[in-house]
Formats: structure tokens, C-alpha cells, sequence
């Protein structure tokens, strides 16, 4: 029996309690988008895919400092200099830090920094006992615990250019990683989703060689956050962690993320496939220095409504390299030796 699986049956760690309602955290009356005007160029646009571009002007510069900010030492990050890590856990209760121990020891400073007091609140809470009770009845929970918050080590806050907003981890053995719709193991067969994502990618840029992998690693290095509204699932039984509190966390990470880019006069690109991700991101508040890209998801189910005429890679290109210069073009290539240029 692990330490953790005996810290739950001699229980420190307290079974269920009944969760609070969402609206307790979060209000219900969306905020509209300010200052929006349709993008120019691509004259043809499917109507299933809703574009959506701010009219806001940011400065060369603002790139230039978040590049700068990316080289600084981890503890010097602006989004770390008031958050004292110590002292936020010695001011835990013990339940508390057994609850929070993988966040403590595996979400990246940066992202702490801005959701530490959201990992207090007690709906999180809830959804922490609700984990530790799967553990200790011997339930498989994909992904591993300690690549839950890959997505918040390989792209740390400061660094974060694009937004790609999935739904349910994969559930299958050796396949989810932290990252949506990436899966780091080499020998498992590419998902169809990730294949029409490929797919959209060699119309937009012809020179992209499809991978023979579906390992994503590459792109949440560069500044694509990889990010799933709910984090973890039981094997073999797709959305069944759905709706526990998931949603609500990784609703407040996007609003996190949003508002850092916000307070700087920056703008991130942010891609929303499928009507959940779109939910989720029209929920949040946004104004006009982000751009919304909108289409059906890439599913099989329904990428042939939209997907493939959406030219979402191209269009978060150009808006970027617009915006802030070309240091900001995102080389969505994943093959050795394939790098894709600003043409």
C-alpha cells in the first residue's frame, strides 16, 4: 500500500463531501466579446466556422518583453514575485496538504502562482477527496497523477502564444499524457482527431510532413497550451470524471491565463473546436486584444462540416506574426528536419 493509499484508510483524507454548485464560483451571465471585427483575408469562410478578430493594437514591444520574460530565471517570473510557495504551505491545513500534494509537487510555479487560491476552494477540495477515493478503491485513472499538470511544465504561463482547448483525456492505456490531444508513446496508433488535425495542417502549410507520432511535446514548448477541460478520466470509460470539478478549474486556469495576458497589453490566439470548448471560452472574459478562432471539432464525427475549410493554423499565424513580429510564428512542425516558415 502507498503512503498516499494509507494516509486515505486511515483517513486523513475525508470521503466524500457534497460539492458545491458551480454558480457559487463562477457567474452564469456571459460577457460579450468588445471591440470585434471580422479578419481580413482567407475571402472564404465556411459558415460553420465563426472567426473572430480583435480590433486592439499592441505594440512590437510587448512581444519583446514576453520573449524576455520566458529567459528569466523561474523564481523571477512577474507571475511568481508575490507568491511566497512556502508560506502559502505552511498556512495549509493537513488535510489540505494531503490534498494537494501533486499540485504542490508537480504544477509549474508559474501557474500556482495564479490558481493557489483556487486549489483552496471547497468544490476543488471535493474533487480532490473524490481522486483519492478512485486511488484507494484501486480505480485506473489515465493520465498517470504526475502528468496531470504536464501541460502547466511545458508551457509556463509567461510563455503561452496559443490556447488549444480539448474536452476528456484519452482512456486507454498509454495514450494520455497531460496534454490534449497528444499521446507521447511512439508505438500507439495516432487518434483520428490529431490525424485531421495533421490533415488541416498540410493544406495550410504543404511543406508540413505528417508525423508517424502523435507526441505534441513540441508545440506546448513553443507556446501552444494543450489544455483539457477535464484532466483526468477512468480507463476505459470516456466523461466519467465529467462534471466533479474539473470544468470549473480549468475554466479559472483559461480566465488565469486571459488576464495575465490582459494586465501586459497582450493577445493570445485561442482555438476553440466543438460546441463545449466554445461554451467554455464564451463564458470567460475576454476583450480585444485575443482572437477566437471557432470551428466544428475534429473529429471524424464532424470534421467534414468545417474543420478542414477553417485554416486555423495559417490564421493564428498571421495574426501573430501582425501583432507582435516574426518571432511570433509558431513552426507547428513535429518531423525531425521539417521547419515551417513565415510564407
Amino acid at each position: 500500500m502507498t503512503n498516499y493509499k494509507k494516509r486515505i484508510s486511515e483517513g486523513i483524507v475525508s470521503s466524500f463531501k457534497k460539492q458545491k454548485i458551480l454558480s457559487d464560483f463562477f457567474p452564469t451571465k456571459d460577457i460579450p466579446l468588445n471591440g470585434l471585427q471580422p479578419e481580413s483575408g482567407f475571402s472564404s469562410i465556411n459558415k460553420k466556422s465563426v472567426l473572430v478578430e480583435s480590433s486592439g493594437i499592441v505594440e512590437d514591444s510587448t512581444l519583446k518583453k514576453r520573449r524576455s520574460l520566458c529567459s528569466l530565471p523561474r523564481e523571477q517570473m512577474p507571475s511568481c514575485a508575490k507568491f511566497d510557495k512556502k508560506k502559502w504551505i505552511s498556512g495549509l491545513t493537513d488535510e489540505e496538504r494531503q490534498l494537494l500534494d501533486t499540485e504542490i509537487t508537480t504544477m509549474d510555479d508559474s501557474w500556482l502562482a495564479v490558481l493557489h487560491e483556487e486549489l483552496q476552494k471547497p468544490y476543488f477540495l471535493d474533487l480532490k477527496r473524490f481522486l483519492a477515493t478512485e486511488e484507494c478503491r484501486g480505480v485506473v485513472v489515465f493520465p498517470p497523477r504526475d502528468s496531470w499538470y504536464s501541460w502547466t511544465r511545458l508551457s509556463p504561463l509567461p510563455q503561452i502564444k496559443v490556447l488549444i482547448l480539448g474536452q476528456d483525456p484519452y482512456h486507454n492505456y498509454n495514450q494520455a499524457h497531460g496534454l490534449a490531444f497528444s499521446v507521447k508513446d511512439p508505438k500507439t496508433r495516432i487518434p483520428p482527431s490529431l490525424k485531421n488535425m495533421y490533415k488541416l495542417l498540410k493544406t495550410d502549410y504543404p511543406s508540413f510532413k505528417i508525423p508517424d507520432t502523435a507526441d505534441l511535446t513540441q508545440w506546448a514548448q513553443r507556446g501552444v497550451l494543450l489544455l483539457n477541460t477535464c484532466l483526468t478520466v477512468r480507463a476505459h470509460n470516456a466523461n466519467s470524471h465529467s462534471n466533479k470539478g474539473w470544468e470549473t478549474f480549468t475554466k479559472a486556469a483559461i480566465q488565469k491565463l486571459i488576464d495575465y495576458n490582459t494586465s501586459k497589453n497582450q493577445g493570445i490566439v485561442v482555438m476553440a473546436w466543438g460546441g463545449p470548448a466554445q461554451r467554455t471560452i464564451d463564458s470567460c472574459r475576454l476583450n480585444g486584444n485575443h482572437l477566437v478562432l471557432k470551428t466544428v471539432h475534429p473529429s471524424p464525427l464532424s470534421a467534414s462540416r468545417g474543420f478542414f475549410d477553417s485554416h486555423h493554423y495559417r490564421k493564428c499565424n498571421e495574426w501573430l506574426v501582425k501583432r507582435y513580429g516574426e518571432d511570433a510564428f509558431i513552426d507547428w512542425s513535429l518531423v525531425k528536419g521539417n521547419v515551417l516558415m513565415n510564407r
